[in-house]
């Protein structure tokens, strides 16, 4: 028996809520990594413009605050250290469909996400 759910997804915000159950993500670190997500890069997420971009739309004073978010969105697996900076994990990385399919299988085999 098998079972397809498709979940319509209009923000970035809504996006990472989905995942949040894996990620247990508070909704202040949501709101951080929605903020990366939407004014970074892909290559290096977490730029010092960008933090400073994130930083005024939260209403955060210092951009250098963000750095406790970004070690503890690392810490969660939301984000990944490389070598040019900080990247979205692969979970989280969407092909901008604007839906999430699950896709559930019988208990013999796993199920699938495709975003």
């Amino acid at each position: 028996m098998s079972r397809r759910v498709n979940i319509p997804v209009k923000t970035t915000y809504q996006f990472l809520q989905v995942f949040n159950g894996i990620l247990e993500l508070t909704d202040k670190e949501l709101q951080v990594l929605s903020g990366f997500i939407d004014n970074g890069e892909a290559a290096n997420l977490c730029t010092p413009k960008t933090k400073k971009q994130v930083a005024e739309s939260l209403g955060v004073k210092d951009p250098n605050t963000l750095n406790n978010y970004v070690k503890r969105l690392k810490d969660k697996g939301a984000i990944t250290k490389t070598a040019k900076g900080y990247q979205l994990s692969k979970i989280l990385q969407s092909s901008d469909s604007g839906v999430i399919t699950i896709q559930i299988n019988d208990e013999r085999t796993a199920s699938e996400i495709s975003v």
